[in-house]
């Protein structure tokens, strides 16, 4: 049940923000917005405000905001989406990626504002790490690390940087403890993932900083898409997973606390935008490869060629889909231990 509970916020948060994100642009420049649907399949609850159909429906995998003039026999009207501009069409389909890119920024913000907090400006210890060089050397939670070899330090960036530039090496920290100051000596880790140096120290948090919080949610997001640029290339492993995967995903994190589910939610946000924005039909990015092309030769591509791409695109898609999701019910059902 928490599993599937919170794959339903998961991805019902996901769509609601790609899904604004067209619906708020699109009558910001004029076009005429049908229906907004969060879910595909038959409507659980459904409502009509200024013409315009809003619906929560029973499978919460998907959404649409449909715009007039996606049927062919509606795009001679002037508030139609074909008869906008190129600038303004392409803005409408930009807008769910970007959406689900600023959604990511603000659940980063969530969780360092409310949740979790940010180092404070001190060099006190928040918390040590059970059975780590830290603990075995005896500092303790409310030390105040005061020097790393004889440098004075002031924050928590500056005891972080001199530890993680001497993996395996050993450091000498000053350390005030009611009011005594006592020396430890000790011998560093090389950390896996990054081979930096650590000792198992975590600094103490800091709750409700507006401006901390706001930096490292950038800094959060911003370690995402370099991680996702690294694995687009080849230079970090790709795990690719499809609905199945992402929900069993999803359940093992939601056990660990809310605020781990929030950087997951924050994580596969900035998948979803970036991945619909690549030029492949059915997506976004299809659509605005077609808007490009319009823009060269001058006049769009006739509906029905256009439209039968996307068909196509979308039949490769949900074939896609259906080989990552067997491969899903092999990994995480079948055989679990693998």
């Amino acid at each position: 049940m928490q599993t599937m509970l919170a794959a339903i916020f998961v991805f019902g948060l996901l769509i609601l923000a790609h899904e604004l994100g067209h619906y708020f642009v699109a009558r910001a420049t004029g076009v005429r917005v049908l229906e907004l649907a969060i879910g595909f399949g038959p409507k659980l609850i459904g409502w009509t405000r200024n013409n315009i159909d809003y619906s929560l429906r029973a499978v919460p995998l998907g959404g649409f905001c449909r715009m007039l003039g996606e049927d062919p026999e509606e795009a001679g009207q002037s508030d139609s989406f074909p008869q906008q501009s190129i600038p303004v069409r392409a803005s409408v389909l930009l807008a769910g990626s970007l959406m689900n890119l600023v959604l990511a920024v603000i659940v980063f913000f969530i969780v360092f504002f409310f949740l979790v907090g940010v180092p404070g400006e001190t060099t006190r210890l928040g918390y040590i790490v059970e059975e780590s060089p830290a603990q075995e050397a005896g500092l303790e939670a409310g030390d105040v690390i005061k020097t790393v070899d004889g440098e004075p330090v002031e924050k928590w960036e500056q005891v972080l940087t001199a530890i993680s530039a001497r993996p395996e090496e050993q450091v000498a920290l000053e350390v005030e403890r009611e009011g005594a100051v006592s020396e430890y000596r000790i011998e560093t880790e090389a950390e896996a993932e990054t081979g930096r140096g650590i000792i198992g120290i975590g600094p103490q948090m800091q709750r409700y900083n507006f401006i901390s919080s706001l930096q490292s949610s950038f800094q959060q997001f911003s370690m995402f898409i370099a991680a996702i640029y690294q694995a687009f290339f080849g230079d970090a492993p790709l795990d690719v997973a499809g609905p199945v995967g992402i929900v069993h995903t999803i359940g093992e994190v939601a056990q660990v606390g809310f605020a781990n589910l929030l950087v997951l939610t924050g994580l596969i946000s900035i998948n979803l935008g970036i991945i619909n924005l690549l030029p492949v039909p059915a997506l976004d990015g299809g659509r605005l490869m077609f808007l490009v092309v319009e823009a060269i030769r001058g006049r769009p591509i006739e509906p029905e060629k256009e439209g039968l791409v996307h068909f196509i695109g979308f039949a490769v898609l949900i074939m896609l889909i259906l080989m990552v999701t067997y491969q899903d019910i092999i990994r995480f059902i079948i055989s679990p231990s693998n």
